[in-house]
């Protein structure tokens, strides 16, 4: 998790992230505070539950409003597998810090590092585990089409990491694709939280329900209004107590009491108050680059 020290939803994002909020009404060092104690408070609250967190400071120094958002930059894989992603934004492309790796390598078994962000060059974009929802059990990449995940990156991504790629158009209310797949999508052990309506193709939603259902899953349909509050931007992590399901205070609150019910069978709900961060629309999800490599040192796992 990156702990931002002058956070602010960030103009040069806002023409395709139609999540993004402004924050004019709010003096720009008490929205940088409150995502500040918003992070602390979120990293303390997976901390107690178990879950080993690696904080990182972002001082704001090199003009990095959406650090807050690491998964977008690189992502880890089990066998000791590291990718460094192409970012669409300009200013998203300076988050990328040699620092981290450094330390997944001292922390961690990491066998290669693949950048695939030379490709920025070519305007080939794909970033990370916000354009890509994985199924690490069936080897999946599901993802929505946008700017932001471009099929040759796709591609090249899921021949180096042995997934199978599955690309699929959405549109939000005005008829836009919608920016990221983790905002719809959240993929965990023993169920599926997606949000069908976005689909443009209903074939194509079905085609996804049935291969999240073969792979033994609870697949649990969100609906627009519940994908606008960021019930689609959770991500289901490992805690002392079993497997927990963090996701925002505001997602929280627009489950149903059925979907709650679907949910606990198998995960434990962990709500956090994010509602700053989620101005730069973004939530929980998007906050936590997931570990999935062997520690070289024994201990509790991210």
């Amino acid at each position: 998790m990156i702990r931002p020290h002058a956070f602010t939803p960030n103009p040069e994002t806002a023409a395709d992230n139609t999540f993004q909020s402004s924050a004019a009404q709010r003096a720009a060092q008490a929205v940088a505070r409150a995502a500040w104690e918003e992070v602390t408070a979120a990293a303390q609250r997976l901390q107690a539950e178990g879950i080993r967190v690696h904080l990182f400071e972002d001082t704001g120094e090199n003009d990095t409003p959406d650090s807050v958002f690491p998964n977008n930059w690189f992502s880890t894989h089990p066998g000791g597998h590291i990718a460094i992603y192409p970012m669409y934004s300009p200013s998203r492309r300076r988050e990328r810090r040699a620092d981290i790796i450094e330390m997944l390598k001292r922390e961690y078994r990491v066998q290669d590092v693949i950048d695939y962000s030379g490709l920025e060059a070519d305007g080939l974009f794909l970033e990370g585990t916000g354009a890509m929802v994985f199924d690490h059990l069936a080897r999946v990449a599901y993802t929505a089409r946008s700017n932001r995940a471009d099929p040759i990156t796709l591609e090249r991504f899921s021949t180096h990491f042995n997934f199978e790629p599955m690309a699929f158009d959405t549109a939000d209310e005005a008829g836009r694709p919608i920016y990221h797949t983790n905002v719809l999508m959240c993929v965990a052990t023993e169920f599926a939280l997606v949000g069908f309506d976005t689909f443009t193709d209903p074939a194509r939603a079905g085609e996804v329900r049935d291969r999240l259902t073969e792979s033994g899953r609870d697949v649990i349909a969100l609906d627009t209004a519940q994908i606008k509050e960021f019930a689609g931007n959770a991500i289901e992590l490992s805690g002392r107590d079993g497997r927990v399901l963090a996701l925002s205070q505001r997602a929280y609150d627009s489950l149903t009491p059925d979907q709650f019910r679907r949910i606990e069978r198998s995960a434990r709900l962990l709500p956090l108050d994010v509602s700053t961060i989620e101005m730069a629309g973004g939530s929980v999800r998007c906050m936590i680059a997931g570990i999935h490599l062997s520690a070289r040192h024994q201990g509790p796992q991210a």
